[in-house]
């Protein structure tokens, strides 16, 4: 199939052009057409993230494609718990044309109280959904470690797609029992496995062949000018852009660099999972904690940045990881400097590596020097969508071959 590619991204505008014979429909749907369930452990939303990139690159590639995308469920006795209303539930329309869908489900029960419920409960909601948008022959994509029940229960074909090792994630007691048997009973039943680095690669490929397949860039979208965001502070700035979480960050080597920089301001951009205490340190050492920001306006931190910082743990979990931002920042092109991990060691220009030892003092010399931009030649989504697609199609192969 040849199609022409459109480069918005989707639930703005999306054209795709077929230069082949047209679709057959029957009965409102496209005939013979198979269909997808991704159930996330990320929403759609304006902080885009690795699969909602694949998705939009498989819709731009397919024309007659339908997604539905699952959410992570809201948690109802937590929220209750904490004094706030749960929010919105149930399935929304993404794009106009009716082929991206989302389903928020809703937990009731804590699975302390009834152990498999939730899990039987959020199967089922999936099951309906997909029935009452008629998405037919469908194919389930596997994030969310919560949806093993889901995949145990159907006859579908089933990737696995695992982002990140949270079996390294420092948890314990039932969480981690659950979390391990959850992986255990996937890669069982998956047709197919997708992982993200080398040390997943080991891990999962250990009983049976995996495939690896990466994370990328939208070149474009990181490299068209944008003016200085507002809320960037005056004067340098090393900042750091992606979601903050003790499992990842280096607290007290962020503390230390911050000190070390000053008056120079070390800003975290992206959503906030740290733990007070943490927060708490950052803020008294003056680092900037600005939250989540959209998708569309993050070049223009990467941009006006003076230099890009990745202050990560080095440890198996995040051994386990393929940072996005490393691909952002070779594809911007600003002064980075990052710890020995694992996404991020081996992308060379401009991203250095430092030591934790030696990284606060290495970023003081930086900010000191000139800030030329050496933007390189990083993979691109379209090219990692390609790859998935083909692993998509294997699964669908071995189901039918097994049935």
């Amino acid at each position: 199939m040849l199609l022409s590619r459109r480069h918005e991204r989707v639930g703005e505008t999306t054209e795709v052009v077929r230069r082949d014979t047209p679709v057959t429909v029957k009965n409102g749907q496209p005939e013979g057409h198979r269909n997808i369930a991704v159930c996330s452990m990320e929403a759609w939303d304006d902080i885009w993230r690795r699969n909602q990139f694949l998705v939009q690159e498989l819709l731009r590639a397919d024309p007659v494609l339908r997604v539905l995308f699952v959410e992570p469920a809201v948690d109802v006795p937590y929220e209750v718990a904490q004094r706030r209303w749960p929010g919105r539930a149930g399935l929304r329309k993404v794009t106009t044309d009716g082929r991206l869908w989302a389903l928020h489900p809703r937990k009731f029960l804590p699975r302390l109280l009834a152990p498999g419920l939730a899990e039987r409960h959020l199967a089922h909601a999936v099951r309906a959904a997909m029935s009452e948008l008629r998405l037919s022959q469908p194919l389930l994509w596997v994030n969310d470690t919560s949806y093993a029940t889901l995949a145990d229960q159907v006859d579908w074909p089933v990737v696995y797609d695992v982002t990140d090792d949270w079996l390294l994630a420092g948890g314990e007691g039932r969480a981690l029992a659950r979390l391990r048997q959850e992986d255990a009973r996937l890669v069982n039943r998956a047709d197919e496995i997708v992982v993200v680095s080398a040390s997943l690669l080991a891990s999962r490929g250990a009983t049976r062949p995996v495939h690896i397949i990466g994370c990328a860039v939208d070149v474009q979208h990181l490299r068209t000018p944008r003016p200085r965001p507002a809320d960037l502070p005056l004067g340098p700035t090393a900042v750091y852009v992606g979601t903050q979480h003790d499992e990842r960050l280096d607290v007290q080597l962020c503390i230390d660099t911050a000190r070390a920089i000053a008056p120079a301001r070390l800003v975290f951009v992206g959503p906030n999972c740290l733990k007070p205490e943490s927060v708490r340190r950052l803020l008294h050492s003056g680092c900037a904690l600005l939250g989540p920001r959209p998708y569309t306006g993050i070049p223009g931190y990467y941009q006006h940045a003076d230099m890009v910082v990745v202050p990560h743990s080095v440890n198996a979990f995040t051994e386990s990881l393929d940072p996005i931002k490393g691909y952002e920042c070779v594809a911007v092109g600003r002064p980075t400097l990052t710890t020995p991990v694992a996404g991020m060691r081996d992308l060379g220009p401009p991203v250095e590596v430092s030591a934790a030892a030696e990284f606060p003092a290495r970023a003081r010399q930086i900010l000191a020097g000139e800030h030329p931009s050496r933007p390189g030649q990083p993979p691109t989504w379209a090219d990692r969508a390609d790859a998935f697609a083909a692993v998509l199609e294997g699964a669908r192969r071995k189901r039918a071959g097994a049935i």
